[in-house]
């Protein structure tokens, strides 16, 4: 029975499990990001997030359960291995600060270089200052690894989103999607052309249809004194054989 078994054991031992774990949180702390297998990175992703979160505490205290929880070691060592080429030897995931520049020796071995510790301490820690919780991403990458077959992801700190950003291959959902939003874009720009051009279009004043002046209001015409002569007379008349016939 798996009674008392806490995690994913990742086939090793308590002492080569817990060995990998600060290994893959120290290569993450030390370059931003890290590529490993999907299992990997979900087991070491909560181990990470409680680091960074004693990290933010400050304090002695603090360094010294960071301390109990990894190896502390030099940074940026890997700048003097010989079989890294060149152009994997320039790392902007963070600024040294003053009097913490790497110095090699005449043999090109680091001799001097910052802590891990120190460096989770400070960069990382103010990194996530006003960052409750969600300091790392898994990108899949859409590939397997040969043997087993199993799913390698990228592990990566969130917060720079102008670093490197390592995506896989996207599924006929995102493309359909993506299709629907081109064309709607497309749809928007062709209406905002064509009502630009018909705003900033010039009227030619040859061309412009000439506008007709309103009809004028015809006026009644004005009763003439023949008129009302005539019309006495008829009254008159009517008068008299109103009369007679009385």
């Amino acid at each position: 029975m798996r009674n008392k078994i806490n995690g994913k054991q990742l086939g090793r031992d308590s002492e080569h499990r817990r060995a990998m774990l600060r290994n893959l949180a120290a290569g993450l702390f030390e370059h931003g990001q890290i590529e490993t297998t999907g299992p990997k990175a979900r087991a070491v992703q909560p181990f990470i997030e409680r680091i960074i979160t004693i990290a933010r505490r400050g304090g002695l205290k603090a360094r010294r359960q960071i301390e109990a929880r990894l190896n502390d070691r030099h940074i940026h060592t890997w700048v003097a291995d010989p079989n890294v080429p060149d152009s994997r030897k320039h790392n902007d995931f963070f600024d040294l600060p003053d009097g913490d520049q790497i110095q090699f020796n005449r043999y090109g071995e680091v001799r001097k270089a910052p802590r891990l510790v120190q460096h989770i301490m400070t960069t990382i820690a103010d990194r996530f200052r006003d960052r409750d919780g969600g300091y790392t991403r898994i990108v899949q990458t859409g590939r397997n690894r040969l043997g087993d077959g199993t799913d390698i992801v990228v592990l990566q700190l969130v917060g720079d989103e102008d670093g490197p950003r390592i995506g896989g291959g996207t599924s006929s959902r995102r493309r359909a999607a993506d299709r629907r939003t081109a064309f709607a874009a497309s749809l928007r720009k062709g209406d905002d052309d064509s009502a630009t051009a018909v705003a900033e279009e010039p009227v030619d004043a040859e061309e412009a249809p000439e506008v007709q002046d309103a009809a004028p209001v015809e006026e009644a015409p004005a009763e003439t004194p023949a008129e009302d002569a005539t019309v006495e007379e008829a009254a008159a008349e009517d008068e008299k054989s109103s009369e007679s016939d009385s």
